[in-house]
């Protein structure tokens, strides 16, 4: 295939030009101006389009298996590709969970037949009970890129330093559910003055706090690679932030739908506006957007949550949390921080390609010669509307959306595993 025209854009680098690009057996041959086609090559023309590597989530929901009702391998990979991402790490909360080698091993055999790269993290706890550690190093060594209880908190302190001790040893990452459930009555909706509206206690903003304090602490003291899981209050950046000035591995992902909403979203879609952690206030939502600029928060991640209509048509309090994410996760970036001026195009793609290839040490997020040619091809300035996805559940309150950022081409391993 040779890529004509475009307008690449390499975070890892830095470098944004104009250039075509050769690729041979899955990896990038060539870049350079002006290169002459031969008889055989397919021949793409990317004129006013940008290339950017190809878009890495650290944190989806495949819901496979026990839940495939509502996603499967298969679609999510359908719904990564047509949002421009051609590696995804799956969490660990399946039906059984992914606390063994049995469960770790089926799911990557499985995921080696899909058009992107799916890639597995494996539970801290067994069972997700947060008080038997799983056997971290042979799930590492079966092929586990990271450890989560992602959806539960680890509440022992004791407990998870043990698990980053373990982890910084494995050399992967840690990644935490930040949410006391000590403080919550009603999950998936902020504590406040929607929920007062709502007749609901919710859950309070400290519920998050008080355990990313406790781990931002024990974070620095082992030395692991620590994930604070989609944030979403002003005073946990502002933890973050501290700590990593002390010194600690801390990294913190942003949803875009914190970045772009408040819990007065919940008061207009309802039940497709519950997540946990939930939307909090327009202060911790232009907080979150500060800890992007400065770099506090490292990776964009969409915690793509696919669930039924019939269980998102429930009352409020008996509906499930989380809404899909990768068929607009880009299209909000640019939309909710590219275009207003808190990020440029070029911070926004560090946090969804090379940032999270280095802490997951993957073979992708970058533009180079010898490297793998997973590609996004897209229009920054082209406008659309979400309509129809590609993942099995269509729980989001962005459809109908005006808005920026249209995929033209996904491209993994060399193959074109989407085209608009």
């Amino acid at each position: 295939m040779l890529i004509k025209n475009g307008f690449i854009i390499n975070p890892a680098s830095g470098e944004s030009y104009v250039s075509d690009i050769r690729i041979n057996d899955g990896v990038i041959e060539e870049i350079s101006e002006n290169i002459c086609p031969t008889d055989d090559e397919n021949i793409v023309d990317a004129r006013g389009l940008t290339i950017a590597p190809g878009l890495i989530d650290t944190h989806v929901h495949f819901r496979d298996p026990g839940f495939t009702y509502k996603e499967t391998l298969h679609t999510g990979s359908l719904a990564a590709a047509k949002g421009g991402f051609t590696s995804v790490i799956c969490m660990a909360n399946t039906s059984p969970v992914v606390d063994n080698t049995d469960v770790l091993e089926d799911i990557l055999s499985r995921s080696r037949s899909e058009s992107i790269r799916i890639y597995q993290a494996a539970s801290v706890s067994r069972s997700l009970k947060g008080e038997e550690m799983t056997d971290m190093t042979a799930l590492k060594e079966a092929g586990a890129c990271g450890f989560t209880d992602d959806g539960i908190p680890l509440k022992n302190a004791a407990f998870l330093y043990e698990a980053m001790e373990t982890a910084k040893a494995l050399d992967v990452p840690i990644s935490l559910h930040e949410e006391d459930p000590a403080f919550i009555k009603n999950n998936g909706i902020n504590h406040g003055t929607v929920s007062e509206q709502l007749g609901i206690y919710g859950s309070p903003s400290i519920a998050e706090e008080s355990l990313v304090a406790r781990d931002c602490l024990l974070a620095l003291r082992s030395g692991a690679h620590t994930v604070i899981q989609h944030i979403s209050s002003g005073r946990s950046v502002e933890l973050v932030r501290m700590f990593k000035a002390l010194g600690a591995n801390l990294h913190a992902e942003a949803t875009p739908h914190h970045f772009t909403l408040t819990d007065e979203a919940v008061l207009k879609y309802g039940t497709l506006a519950k997540m946990n952690p939930p939307l909090r206030k327009e202060e911790d939502r232009l907080a979150i957007i500060r800890g992007l600029a400065d770099g506090t928060i490292d990776l964009i991640a969409t915690d793509h949550a696919p669930h039924s209509r019939e269980e998102k048509e429930r009352t409020i309090t008996a509906a499930p949390s989380g809404i899909i994410g990768l068929e607009t996760s880009l299209a909000l970036g640019i939309t909710s921080l590219v275009r207003p001026g808190h990020l440029t195009l070029m911070q926004l793609l560090e946090k969804m390609t090379v940032n999270p290839a280095d802490l997951y040490h993957l073979p992708a997020g970058r533009i180079e010669k010898g490297a793998a040619a997973d590609l996004v091809i897209f229009a920054p300035e082209e406008h659309w509307i979400p309509q129809d996805y590609a993942s099995l559940s269509s729980n989001s309150p962005f459809t109908g959306w005006d808005l920026y950022g249209k995929i033209k081409m996904t491209v993994c391993r060399g193959d074109v595993v989407y085209r608009d």
